[in-house]
């Protein structure tokens, strides 16, 4: 099972967990897409500076 830590209480709580259930803190959500749009924002900087 893989779990991540709570940033508030520092409790191992199951990684799909959208509430920590012992502090009631709310994870932030991360999107898949954001993630891929930033890598190609990243590459196609890189790529500018090489080109220049």
């Amino acid at each position: 099972m893989k779990t991540k830590e709570c940033p508030s209480c520092a409790m191992e709580v199951d990684a799909s967990s959208k509430v920590c259930p012992i502090c009631q803190y709310e994870f932030a959500e991360t999107k898949t897409s954001y993630k891929w749009i930033a890598i190609l924002l990243v590459i196609s900087m890189i790529l500018l500076l090489l080109n220049t």
